[in-house]
């Protein structure tokens, strides 16, 4: 078989797998970039056709491959280095989606935990910082700084609700050796939140870094809460 019909039908037989629809001789010169004319390519189509290797379904409509044409191409047509480069990508792509949903949930848990166990509302950056998710923000509703004032409550909520500024404001922050700091009042960089207390931890999980931590009135058990965090925080390790 010549060159020029070997590569008409590794064209087809890519074609149809992608569409699952007849290829017909201008879609090859316009998709595959044929340098002859349509009416060669269906000389050539033809060729093939005779050979037993693409058939036509249906009067008008273009050629779609046999088996046999199918076995030509596993055997002697298909790419098999871009093949294998593609599904390294695309599986190192998948693996990492998975490692990030598995690192999510166990965040979410730990999150979860640690609102029930605190009392505060807590919070934590996705594995891939992309967004922040908070838990028992209802919890620091009900203290009396925030019923007083709901106006206050609910700017202390945009901020946690505003993720890049938060994921922004949380990197600058230093942490210290332990990589994890208490933020009391004006201490806190936002000035929506420079009437709460704020416990920062940054996480390492699954080869990614994030930070979690608790955020509630200035009034609160900072011993314990500190004392909890890094317990979940060994947790999530």
């Amino acid at each position: 078989m010549e060159d020029r019909s070997r590569a008409i039908l590794n064209a087809i037989v890519r074609e149809f797998i992608t569409t699952a629809e007849p290829v017909g001789s201008k879609t090859l010169v316009m998709s595959y970039h044929f340098s002859v004319s349509p009416a060669t390519i269906r000389n050539e189509m033809a060729g093939l056709e005779e050979e037993g290797l693409i058939f036509q379904p249906h009067t008008s409509a273009g050629r779609i491959p046999t088996d046999q044409g199918y076995r030509l191409y596993v055997d002697s047509l298909a790419d098999y280095d871009i093949a294998e480069r593609e599904a390294e990508k695309h599986l190192s792509f998948l693996l990492k989606e998975r490692k990030i949903a598995k690192a999510r949930e166990k965040i979410y848990d730990c999150v979860s935990l640690l609102a029930q166990a605190t009392g505060c509302a807590s919070f934590a950056t996705t594995p891939d910082n992309a967004r922040t998710f908070y838990l028992g923000f209802a919890n620091v509703l009900k203290e009396p700084e925030f019923c007083r004032d709901p106006l206050h409550a609910s700017q202390v909520m945009e901020v946690l609700e505003e993720n890049d500024n938060f994921i922004t404001t949380l990197r600058t922050l230093d942490l210290g050796e332990e990589g994890v700091q208490i933020f009391i009042g004006k201490e806190n960089i936002l000035p929506q939140i420079q009437s709460c207390s704020l416990i920062i931890a940054e996480y390492q999980l699954e080869g990614f870094t994030g930070y979690f931590g608790l955020l509630g009135p200035t009034r609160t058990r900072y011993p314990y809460n500190l004392a909890m965090v890094k317990k979940v925080r060994d947790i999530l390790i």
